[in-house]
């Protein structure tokens, strides 16, 4: 160990002199005594010494020689010296938190000053719970908490929304008399911010004398980050009344809030300020204000604006991005995410979202796969994009490997990744491991009851659904409107009339639920294939609001069901005025019709399209085979398989009819081609 100390490289020449001095007094020491040691009130020269070389200390490596040295020379008693090697392995950017818990552990009794360093340390790493835990062993010693120790408690308290600790670290700051240091007031501010109580951040802050920046930079923040526009500029209002000059923190917070509400009024108002007074603005200013104005709907300006940028990173191409891909204009965010000259994971989220919001989830698939092949590394929001995509395509092959990554990566799927998960099955088919996922979920939100309940009811599932709604009341969850669309769901797919009824009943008089139209257009549908017209009329009848086509839609289809073609005669003045344009609900009108075999009313309705220039969309279908995404249509001749696949149809026609199959033909659908 002397060999290593004095082969040392410590990068100046008054370290490597102090190096010198305590291995030539290490070495005489050794000589004459080996059991000499030193009292912990004396201060040696060589004592000094190593409070100088831990002071210049830079890598953990010298740090070690020394706290050999501290051993050897019998310094392990002297708490300023064990004090400044805690700090130094606990706090400095190149030291070992690990080490320094090895060392703090081995002291029979920490001061004040061990305590604080370790839990500033552990209050910026992985695992700062340890410092809460460090707190509370810190008071149950006998010592006292300082104006050092309750900011970083704080923070952590604020990182892990602790607000239960919180309360308790404050009612400590108060009974000791630190409550009033303004670097307390600043954390208190935080966590009462990030715990949602923004009223005791303002009670806090009233009690601040002696405001600094940080004050009103905090409280500012904090009204920004829930959404109180007014209230934050009313603040910065206060602030340069005054005499306080706001900074670059100051702009983004206020930009931020501006971005938030769409208020392009107050964010003009910064920008001018800005440019009036000539404050020093940071690439962080300008990114606030590319995304303000983005956000606000002034494209033009965010671009003119970001185009007049000399420094630009990658939140700055990413904010344009996100921009054109929110307002739907995918190629101008195409265009602007191609040329990004560096790419993280945000970015690749913004374009694969932006396609999955525009139902272009194919291409969101793709865009994933060349996110993978980049080597960055997905994250949560990527993969709830990627579920998303597979549970409108119902590709439940790439919901598998999805779904295989989460799992083969340890990660442990948040709530919304779990919904996702639920989701992706339950619309891609396996409604079992779609439960199965559900039931396993140590924690659930109402959208997991809702995703689940909506899952039940498309696969016919309506007592589940029903069992599941109870289960849901029982844990606590208070149920929404989604919650009874999917009950009223259930119930009108499992033909249960009478449950839904009384769902629909329970709805506005237990639940205080307002009715929306799309519950009236379930009821409608429930009644509907129940035979109930005449009761599916009346309600649409008493409904609150105007019937719009999914209503109509509804009642419609139920006509056809029934075969009762003189009410759907009479909803079709109504679908005509609501959307004249709509090729299904003509279509679905034209086969009430012909199964009613009203010929003459199936030659009015195709006039009708015909004079309109009405066409029926043609629906795609689509299937997986070995990995390859195919899509067709009806009567599809594009595939070179296409000779192959009718001669399979027309093999299986002939054998159902040597079955005794019968085709209906009273059902005949218009063709689109022929209009």
């Amino acid at each position: 160990m002397l060999g290593s100390l004095r082969c040392l490289t410590v990068g100046s020449r008054h370290k490597q002199t102090l190096l010198s001095f305590i291995s030539l007094h290490t070495s005489t020491s050794t000589s004459t005594s080996t059991t000499t040691s030193f009292s912990p009130k004396f201060k040696s020269p060589i004592h000094e010494s190593i409070h100088l070389l831990l002071e210049k200390c830079t890598h953990m490596r010298e740090l070690k020689q020394l706290h050999a040295q501290i051993i050897l020379q019998g310094l392990t008693q002297q708490t300023l010296t064990l004090g400044k090697l805690v700090s130094f392995c606990a706090v400095a950017e190149s030291g070992d938190l690990q080490y320094a818990q090895v060392v703090f552990d081995e002291i029979p009794e920490p001061n004040r000053y061990m305590y604080n360093s370790l839990i500033r340390g552990y209050s910026n790493s992985d695992d700062p719970l340890k410092a809460i835990r460090l707190y509370h062993q810190m008071i149950s010693s006998g010592l006292s908490p300082n104006e050092f120790t309750f900011p970083f408690v704080l923070k952590v308290c604020a990182f892990k929304s602790a607000y239960l600790d919180a309360v308790l670290v404050h009612g400590h700051a108060i009974k000791l008399g630190f409550v009033s240091q303004v670097c307390v007031q600043n954390a208190l501010i935080n966590v009462f911010v990030v715990c949602g109580l923004i009223h005791c951040a303002r009670k806090v802050f009233a009690d601040i004398g002696d405001r600094t920046l940080v004050s009103w930079n905090s409280m500012i923040g904090g009204y920004s980050k829930m959404g109180c526009c007014k209230e934050a500029f009313l603040l910065f209002r206060e602030m340069r009344e005054l005499g306080v000059v706001p900074d670059e923190f100051t702009f983004v917070n206020l930009l931020s809030v501006c971005s938030q509400t769409c208020d392009l009024e107050s964010g003009r108002y910064v920008h001018s300020y800005i440019e009036v007074t000539g404050s020093k603005t940071d690439i962080y200013v300008q990114n606030a204000l590319v995304d303000m104005y983005a956000k606000c709907g002034h494209l033009h300006t965010a671009q003119a604006f970001f185009d007049r940028m000399l420094d630009k990173n990658v939140v700055s191409w990413t904010s344009m991005v996100s921009a054109y891909a929110k307002h739907g204009l995918i190629d101008f965010a195409q265009k602007f995410f191609e040329q990004m000259p560096v790419k993280n994971v945000v970015s690749w989220n913004s374009m694969i979202s932006c396609y999955v919001q525009e139902g272009r989830c194919r291409e969101a698939l793709d865009l994933f796969g060349e996110m993978c092949n980049s080597r960055v590394v997905p994250d949560e929001t990527t993969l709830v994009s990627v579920l998303s995509s597979c549970s409108q395509l119902g590709d439940l092959v790439m919901g598998k490997r999805t779904h295989n990554y989460i799992c083969s990566n340890n990660i442990t799927p948040s709530i919304t990744l779990s919904n996702a998960l639920v989701d992706m099955y339950a619309k891609c088919g396996p409604v079992q491991i779609a439960l199965d996922i559900f039931l396993e979920m140590p924690e659930k939100n109402v959208v997991s009851w809702n995703v689940m309940i909506r899952a039940l009811a498309l696969h016919g599932c309506g007592f589940k659904a029903i069992q599941l709604f109870e289960k849901m009341q029982g844990s606590g969850i208070w149920p929404d409107e989604i919650t009874f669309m999917g009950m009223l769901c259930a119930c009108s797919h499992s033909g249960l009339v009478d449950i839904g009824r009384y769902y629909f009943d329970r709805m506005g008089l237990i639940y205080g639920i307002p009715y929306e139209i799309e519950h009236y257009a379930c009821m409608v549908d429930l009644l509907g294939r129940g035979g109930h017209l005449e009761e599916a009329i009346k309600l649409i009848g008493g409904m609150p609001m105007k019937p719009d086509v999914v209503v109509w839609g509804a009642l419609l289809g139920a006509c056809r069901t029934h075969g009762n073609f003189m009410v759907g005669k009479q909803i079709l003045k109504q679908l005509l005025e609501l959307e004249p344009h709509s090729g299904g609900l003509y279509v679905l009108l034209s086969n009430i019709y012909c199964e009613a075999r009203r010929w003459d009313d199936v030659k009015k309705i195709r006039k009708l399209m015909k004079d309109h220039r009405i066409k029926k969309g043609n629906a795609i279908s689509s299937i997986e085979i070995d990995g390859s995404f195919h899509e067709f249509m009806v009567d599809d001749k594009r595939r070179d398989a296409t000779s192959g696949i009718y001669s399979m149809l027309d093999q299986l026609t002939d054998h159902l009819k040597s079955e005794g199959y019968l085709c209906k033909l009273s059902s005949a659908f218009l063709d689109a081609e022929e209009m």
